[in-house]
C-alpha cells in the first residue's frame, strides 16, 4: 500500500493506492472512520480496482484549515482535478458509504462523463436528517449545537428525551452516543455538518445524469440498518432506470466489507 495526498490552498487531502486493478476507484468512508476501512476492497477486489481511499477532512491526516468555510461543490471539483491530473486518471469508478456518499455523489454530479460505476453503500445525502438539517442551517439552531462541543449536558438531554418517548430506534441513540462521547468527536460532528453543509444534490439531476450517461449503478443497503435505510434510498433510485439495489444480511458498520465480500469473486 501507498501513501499519498494533494494540496488545495493550505488544505491537505490524504489518500491511500493499494490494488493493481485496471479500474481505478475513489473511496470515501464514513464519520468518524479512516481511509482503512476500505482495505477488503483491495483485499479481495485488488484484481479489478486499483483503489484510492480517502481521509475525508477532518479525519486521519486530512485537514481542511479555513474551519468557517464551506467546502463548495467548485472546491470539489478544483480538488478532484488536481488528483486526476496527478495520478493520469481519466475515466474511474466511484464508492462512498454513509458520509462519504455526499462525496460520491457531488463527484458525479463534477464528472458525469468520467464515471465508470457507482457504488453506494448506505450513503448519506439522499435523504437528510432532521437533525442534520437543524445544526446546519439555522444560525440559531447552530450555535446550540457548537455549544454541545463544549456542554455536552445539552445533547445528552436531547438523547434522553428521544429515548423517554420512543422518537428513534434504540440503534440509532446507541450510535449517536458512541459519535459524541468525546470533546474531540464532538467537535469533529460539529465541523464536518457545518463544513459539508453545501454538499446537497438535486436527486433528480444525479438520476439524469446516470441515465444519461448509462452509469452502472449499484446500491447496497443493510437489512438491520437503522441508520440509513433501504426505503429511503428509493428517493433516488425510483428516478434511474437501471441499477442494483443490494440488501445485505448486516447493519449499518459492517456494510463495506461485507460490500467487498458480495463484490469477490
Amino acid at each position: 500500500m501507498k501513501y499519498n495526498h494533494i494540496k488545495f490552498g493550505e488544505n491537505i487531502l490524504n489518500y491511500s493506492i493499494a490494488g493493481n486493478g485496471n479500474t481505478p476507484i475513489l473511496a470515501f468512508h464514513g464519520f468518524g472512520q479512516f481511509k482503512e476501512i476500505y482495505n477488503p476492497f483491495s483485499d479481495l477486489l485488488g484484481d479489478k480496482y486499483t483503489v484510492y481511499a480517502f481521509d475525508i477532512y477532518f479525519h486521519g491526516e486530512s485537514e481542511w484549515k479555513d474551519r468557517s468555510k464551506a467546502l463548495e461543490k467548485q472546491d470539489w471539483e478544483e480538488i478532484l482535478k488536481i488528483f486526476l491530473q496527478k495520478h493520469q486518471i481519466d475515466e474511474f469508478a466511484v464508492c462512498g458509504y454513509s458520509m462519504g456518499g455526499k462525496f460520491a455523489l457531488a463527484s458525479l454530479e463534477l464528472f458525469p462523463r468520467k464515471i465508470k460505476e457507482f457504488l453506494l453503500i448506505a450513503p448519506d445525502g439522499i435523504k437528510t436528517s432532521f437533525w442534520y438539517s437543524l445544526a446546519t442551517y439555522p444560525n440559531s439552531f447552530r450555535r446550540f449545537f457548537r455549544a454541545m462541543i463544549v456542554k455536552p449536558k445539552y445533547f445528552y438531554h436531547i438523547l434522553n428525551f428521544t429515548k423517554k418517548i420512543g422518537l428513534v430506534d434504540k440503534s440509532l441513540l446507541k450510535f449517536a452516543n458512541t459519535q459524541m462521547n468525546t470533546r474531540e468527536k464532538r467537535r469533529r460532528v460539529y465541523l464536518t455538518w457545518v463544513v459539508f453543509r453545501h454538499l446537497k444534490f438535486d436527486l433528480k439531476l444525479i438520476a439524469f445524469l446516470i441515465n444519461q450517461n448509462k452509469i452502472p449503478t449499484m446500491m447496497f443497503t443493510g437489512k438491520y440498518d437503522k441508520i440509513i435505510t433501504a426505503e429511503n434510498m428509493m428517493d433516488l433510485l425510483k428516478h434511474v432506470k437501471e441499477y442494483e439495489h443490494v440488501i445485505l444480511e448486516a447493519g449499518h458498520n459492517t456494510l463495506i466489507a461485507d460490500t467487498a465480500k458480495h463484490l469477490a469473486p
